[in-house]
């Protein structure tokens, strides 16, 4: 197998996870890294042994032998640098979500068709053993003709930096563009757009909220301004449709897990279980994913590339298998979530055109 040589941006908690996983990874080498912050670049280019270490992503840019770029940046970073790395001749791998809005994300796609680059997103859900046990179902038409989903995501009191975790910068507009949907929201939504074969978003309803009291002194240190719930309804193409429900502090104890259901047949996602109705008898059944997942990898035919979104993303390189269209299912993500706040906004259901045509960049100049 081709060694893919990468040179990641950006090195802060992210950033040295998919350091981490590449590590992990045969085929991949993470040869250069880049950040602002010169002493953390010293550290962990010691702890993995990268000997070429950047203040200035754009000297890494210059190197000619990088195959592919890692973009491990606040939200609002990941359009500029993509295109600067596609434009110097990089594939690139961003960090979820695609970008700050709908208009950056789709400049995102332009640049990988225009300079003829992948472009892949970080969607980790996709990768789940419930995921590939669902869309196998799926794919043997066990549910018939799907017509609607749910997407939940539930932490009960668990808000970046105010809460006790991670920067200012997952809670600050300017940033991040938003908060619980653009965040965690993501990998919910993109999960069942990925089941559902991504169908056109038509029509979106939603509303945000930020209620639950929060350390005093840390609200004021952030300058928390984004919503801590997202609730949203969504009509896509075939008459499908799509509700959403996405939380970083609430008062409940739990909220049930996705799910997807169709003409034949439902599943719930988290705990997975496959519900469907034989001889007239509603049948609720359960899978051990555990030992589907390890046969799978003994019967086919490189199942390593699903084993993550960086194991995908280096099979896709080296040409062994076709690259998930991430991008293009992270664009819908990000349609949906400013159509919920345009929604919330203006008071009523909003069509994705007027997102297309209202969305503006929100990401930061480059100096």
């Amino acid at each position: 197998m081709k060694t893919i040589r990468i040179g990641v941006i950006g090195i802060g908690i992210i950033g040295k996870q998919h350091i981490e996983r590449y590590s992990k990874i045969a085929g991949a080498e993470v040869v250069a890294i880049a950040d602002v912050n010169e002493s953390e670049l010293e550290r962990v280019g010691e702890q993995y042994g990268i000997p070429n270490r950047y203040v200035d992503f754009r000297k890494l840019l210059e190197r000619d032998d990088i195959d592919a770029v890692d973009v491990c940046l606040h939200n609002n970073f990941h359009m500029p640098v993509t295109v600067a790395a596609m434009q110097a001749g990089k594939h690139v791998y961003s960090e979820k979500p695609i970008a700050g809005s709908y208009a950056d994300g789709k400049m995102m796609l332009d640049a990988a068709q225009q300079y003829d680059r992948k472009l892949h997103i970080q969607l980790m859900t996709l990768y789940y053993k419930e995921t590939k046990a669902a869309k196998t179902l799926i794919d043997d038409g066990r549910l018939g003709r799907l017509y609607h989903a749910r997407s939940t995501g539930f932490r009960r009191r668990g808000r970046p930096y105010v809460d006790g975790y991670a920067t200012p910068g997952f809670v600050k507009k300017e940033i991040s563009a938003g908060g619980a949907l653009i965040d965690m929201g993501i990998y919910h939504i993109s999960q069942l757009l990925f089941l559902l074969d991504n169908p056109q978003v038509e029509r979106i309803s939603g509303k945000i909220y930020q209620e639950v009291g929060m350390d005093r002194q840390r609200q004021e240190q952030s300058g928390f301004d984004v919503e801590e719930l997202g609730l949203g309804f969504v009509k896509l193409s075939d008459g499908v449709t799509l509700d959403i429900i996405e939380s970083w502090a609430m008062h409940l104890n739990s909220i049930e897990g996705s799910t997807i259901v169709g003409s034949q047949g439902g599943i719930r996602l988290s705990p997975f279980s496959f519900h469907t109705t034989i001889s007239d008898m509603e049948m609720d059944a359960t899978v051990n994913l555990d030992a589907v997942d390890n046969r799978w990898h003994r019967l086919r035919e490189n199942e390593d590339a699903m084993d993550s979104s960086e194991h995908h993303w280096i099979a896709a390189l080296q040409g062994r298998v076709p690259l998930l269209p991430t991008a293009d299912i992270a664009l819908q993500t990000m349609l949906i979530s400013e159509g919920i706040y345009m929604s919330d906004r203006l008071g009523r259901e909003v069509s994705a055109e007027e997102v297309f045509s209202e969305s503006q960049s929100t990401a930061v100049k480059l100096d």
